[in-house]
């Protein structure tokens, strides 16, 4: 993936997110258009800048936006979120309830584990939902979905694979998915990926496409970045915003985003949970990011929402007496594993 760095951004280069309403107002720095699932991608031609035009296109009141690159979190370099560790096996027993609630699942696939061979979910997946088999973050989505499934018991999971192996994906590829969820939108939707824009503005066809799923509730990381600086989509108002704690859930994980915009925290340091069976893993992992806590606030809402709407239990959840609040963290999910 070809990638460029605007200040302290990631975008592809000579490629413009829009719809079709903007195309005419570009068209004089147009070499070609991409367009799929309502969302075209103008490749520029070549000395044209993508955040000059964005700029000059919203100037004109049009949805616009440099195709940001997007990062699976946990990308910390440095820090304990950067890698995955072996752990032993860890006891879990299949829940007989039954669920209702749907969670959807943008990652990078989940690979075949025993929590959920023979499960419904699990059956409906393609090949191109699996896993990605290399890659520095290959196994995210395995891991995720393990946490989902033990906050949720139950709860299927509508898995689509957006990242790559290294954890990485652009703007329109996530559009586009989100599109594709609106013939059949989950209740609740996690998303462990997100980034910084050119001009920390929020991306305005990522804001669309998730405003568009108006029953569903979404969660996503607020990375681990160590910063206040907004990171997208889970600054969004439609986003549940959660940073991570550090294993006595008292305090920040240093590697957190942090800020106003964070509505919720969850531990996010050592968790353990399923994961690739490959190399020096046998299916089981321990591994420490804001990606981590996101799921277990996922959960968390998905399991209240086997009694009451997903919107009306997040609600309860981030509003409800008694809900310890922590300064520029968000509300307090306990890990409940």
């Amino acid at each position: 993936m070809d990638i460029q760095s605007v200040g302290a951004a990631f975008i592809r280069p000579g490629q413009v997110l829009t719809d079709r309403s903007a195309l005419s107002a570009a068209a004089r720095w147009t070499q070609a258009v991409s367009e799929a699932d309502g969302v075209c991608v103008i490749h520029l031609a070549p000395g044209a800048d993508p955040c000059e035009i964005t700029a000059e296109l919203r100037d004109q009141g049009l949805r616009a936006s440099p195709n940001h690159v997007l990062r699976g979190q946990p990308l910390f370099f440095g820090g304990p979120a950067s890698r995955p560790f072996p752990t032993p096996p860890i006891p879990f027993k299949k829940s007989r309830s039954r669920s209702d609630v749907v969670v959807g699942l943008l990652d990078t696939g989940v690979a075949k584990h025993p929590w959920w061979t023979g499960s419904d979910w699990y059956g409906r997946l393609g090949p191109e939902s699996s896993d990605a088999p290399e890659g520095a973050q290959a196994g995210h989505g395995t891991f995720i979905a393990g946490l989902l499934t033990r906050r949720a018991p139950g709860a299927a999971l509508q898995v689509c694979r957006v990242l790559d192996g290294d954890g990485l994906t652009d703007e329109a590829t996530v559009v586009r998915a989100l599109h594709r969820m609106l013939e059949r939108p989950p209740q609740v939707l996690n998303l462990s990926f997100g980034g910084h824009t050119f001009d920390d503005r929020p991306p305005p066809l990522l804001s669309d496409a998730l405003g568009a799923l108006t029953e569903t509730v979404t969660v996503a990381c607020a990375g681990n970045t160590g910063s206040d600086r907004p990171f997208w989509p889970a600054a969004l108002a439609c986003a549940v915003g959660v940073a991570a704690l550090d294993a006595t859930e008292q305090h920040r994980a240093p590697y957190s985003g942090y800020g106003t915009w964070v509505d919720a925290c969850a531990r996010g340091d050592w968790l353990a949970s399923s994961f690739l069976d490959a190399g020096d893993f046998a299916g089981y992992a321990a591994w420490s990011g804001t990606s981590f806590a996101a799921a277990l606030v996922a959960g968390a809402i998905a399991d209240a929402a086997r009694d009451e709407p997903a919107k009306e239990a997040a609600g309860r959840l981030l509003e409800g007496d008694g809900a310890r609040e922590i300064r520029d963290l968000g509300v307090l999910f306990p890990a409940s594993l």
